[in-house]
C-alpha cells in the first residue's frame, strides 16, 4: 500500500510567516541611540566621552544581563553606566596627538528569556567615524532683531577669514577674537527667519537661524537742500534703544558724488543719533534706508547747487 504525502498551502504560509517573525524579533530587542556627536569640539586634554543609550524594547531581554562595549581603532572597551539617565553607557578616550577622527562602533552583548531559559543575544551598530574640530559655534547671542543690529556670534577657532552668511548670502562681519565674531543684520526683507552659516578656510558650519523684526525710523528733516561743501545736520531717530554694539543704518544714495556723509550708527542704549551732511558736486536725488517703514524702504530727496 502506497502513502502520499499531501501539503497545505496555508500551512506552508503560515510555517513561512512565523520563520520570518522570529527571525526579525532576534534583531529587535534592542533600541541602540549612538549619543556622540560626529563633531568634537577640540579641549586641551585631548579627552571625548563616548555615549550611547540601550533601551529594551522586548520584555524577554534580562535588563540587568546587558553589557556595552565600544571598539575603537580595533580595540574593545568595557563602557560604564553613565550619568544622564537609565540605559546611558559612557566611555573616556583620550585621542593620541596628532589624530583629529575617530572611528568606532558599539557593541551590545545580552540575554533573553526564551520559553524559561537564558539564550545570548550580540548586536551592534555599523561603524561610525567622530572628527574632532578646532572652530565650532557655541550659540548667537539672540535669535531676532532690526535690521542694522549688530549681532554676536560664540565659539572657538573663529579666523580673520570667517564670514557669516544669510541665506547663503555674505554680511557685514566684525572678526573680534578667536572666540568672538559679530555680525550687522542685513537690510532684507523683514517679518521672516534667515539660515545664518558662517564660512572660512576651516569650512561652513550652521549657526542657528535668525529673525528679522520690522522697525521704524523717524528721519529730520525729511528733504535735504545743500550747497557744494555746505554741511546740514539730520537726526535719525529709532523705535527702541540700540543694543549692545549699537546700531547701524544701512544709508545709501544714488548721488554718491554729491553726498559726503559718516556711518550712521545709533549708539548702544540710544534711541536717536545726529550726523552731518555735506554737499558734494552739484546734483539731485534721494539718500535710501531699507528695512524700514511698512514698504521696507525710506527714501529722503536730496538736491545739491
Amino acid at each position: 500500500m502506497q502513502t502520499s504525502t499531501r501539503f497545505s498551502l496555508p500551512r506552508i504560509l503560515r510555517a513561512v510567516f512565523c520563520a520570518a517573525t522570529l527571525a526579525l524579533l532576534a534583531g529587535c530587542e534592542l533600541q541602540i541611540t549612538n549619543l556622540t556627536p560626529k563633531v568634537l569640539p577640540e579641549n586641551p586634554s585631548r579627552i571625548y566621552t563616548f555615549a550611547v543609550n540601550v533601551k529594551p524594547i522586548s520584555r524577554d531581554v534580562v535588563v540587568s544581563s546587558i553589557n556595552t562595549t565600544i571598539v575603537i581603532d580595533g580595540e574593545t572597551h568595557k563602557m560604564q553606566a553613565g550619568a544622564l539617565g537609565k540605559g546611558v553607557f559612557e566611555y573616556e578616550f583620550q585621542l593620541p596627538a596628532g589624530r583629529d577622527e575617530v572611528a568606532y562602533y558599539y557593541v551590545i552583548d545580552y540575554e533573553v528569556l526564551v520559553n524559561g531559559f537564558r539564550r545570548v543575544r550580540q548586536e551592534y551598530i555599523d561603524v561610525v567615524r567622530a572628527r574632532v574640530v578646532s572652530r565650532y559655534v557655541m550659540s548667537l547671542e539672540t535669535n531676532r532683531g532690526p535690521v542694522g543690529s549688530r549681532i554676536s556670534v560664540v565659539g572657538r577657532g573663529f579666523g580673520n577669514a570667517d564670514i557669516i552668511k544669510f541665506d547663503d548670502v555674505a554680511v557685514r562681519t566684525i572678526n573680534e577674537s578667536s572666540n568672538s565674531l559679530s555680525f550687522i543684520v542685513p537690510a532684507v526683507q523683514t517679518g521672516r527667519n534667515y539660515r545664518v552659516t558662517l564660512e572660512g578656510a576651516a569650512g561652513n558650519s550652521p549657526v542657528g537661524t535668525f529673525r528679522v523684526d520690522s522697525a521704524s525710523v523717524d528721519i529730520t528733516p525729511s528733504s535735504l537742500a545743500l550747497t557744494t561743501d555746505g554741511i546740514q545736520p539730520v537726526t535719525f531717530t529709532v523705535s527702541v534703544p540700540a543694543g549692545v554694539g549699537g546700531q547701524l543704518l544701512d544709508v545709501t544714495t544714488d548721488i554718491p558724488e554729491s553726498v559726503i556723509m559718516p556711518e550712521v550708527i545709533v549708539p548702544e542704549g540710544r534711541t536717536s543719533v545726529t550726523i552731518d551732511v555735506k554737499g558734494g558736486k552739484p546734483g539731485a536725488g534721494s539718500l535710501y534706508l531699507k528695512g524700514y517703514s511698512a514698504t521696507g524702504e525710506v527714501s529722503i530727496p536730496v538736491t545739491v547747487k
